[in-house]
């Protein structure tokens, strides 16, 4: 599949991998494992064929649990973690950082199987880049980004630029789903485009009261003043 980032020199999964020897103990075994969190900041973004096996399986993973009706919830480059065997996705609980929550989160909405999605793109964007796509900094500065701003994909591109871009949509109605993200990946191209949600998401309204609101009082100070 002729997709993910540009560049030579990046790291592969196949690189960090220690070879398996016979009789070796569980613990050993173990040992080789990695979050991706780690791997990147140690070693770099992924390469091209090493993003697309990463996104497939982690995809899967997610498709699956979403299948029996429940979601992660907590997915980010340090849940991701890179065995010989392959990318696994942990279950521990661990706190998630601001870039990776999905917008409904940080406004308080209901939230679904499309926040894993959301979490799903932003950790791609992190394989291949070494980055959030959302900056870093202060929380509430990161959390104000996800929420309003579109984000930095870096050199992400051809169908897994889009397919990432479509998983980080605002709007969890616009969204692919899960299995929908696997079958993308596998084809080569993205899931048709949802007809856009009509109506507006109340942490959209709630933003645009507290900008008119803020514009209001401007007004008022500078009548006065």
């Amino acid at each position: 599949m002729p997709t993910g980032a540009r560049g030579s020199g990046r790291r592969t999964l196949d690189s960090a991998a220690v070879p398996e020897r016979p009789g070796a103990r569980a613990g050993e075994a173990a040992a080789v494992s990695t979050p991706l969190s780690q791997a990147v900041e140690k070693d770099g973004p992924l390469s091209e064929a090493d993003l697309h096996k990463l996104a497939l399986r982690t995809a899967k993973a997610l498709a699956r649990r979403h299948k029996e009706g429940t979601m992660h919830g907590s997915l980010h480059p340090g849940n991701v973690i890179l065995a010989p065997e392959g990318a696994k996705v942990s279950t521990a609980a661990r706190e998630v950082p601001p870039s990776y929550l999905a917008p409904e989160q940080v406004e308080d909405e209901p939230v679904g199987p499309p926040a894993d999605v959301f979490a799903w793109g932003a950790t791609l964007v992190y394989a291949a880049t070494g980055r959030p796509p959302f900056g870093t900094g202060p929380d509430a500065a990161v959390l104000r980004r996800v929420t309003s701003r579109r984000p930095d994909l870096g050199d992400l591109e051809g169908p897994l630029r889009e397919l990432v871009a479509r998983c980080l949509d605002k709007n969890p109605a616009a969204r692919p789903t899960s299995r929908q993200v696997v079958r993308a990946l596998r084809d080569g191209r993205t899931p048709t485009p949802k007809p856009r949600p009509k109506r507006i998401p109340r942490y959209r309204w709630r933003m645009m009261v507290a900008l008119a609101a803020v514009i209001a009082m401007g007004f008022v100070m500078g009548v006065l003043v």
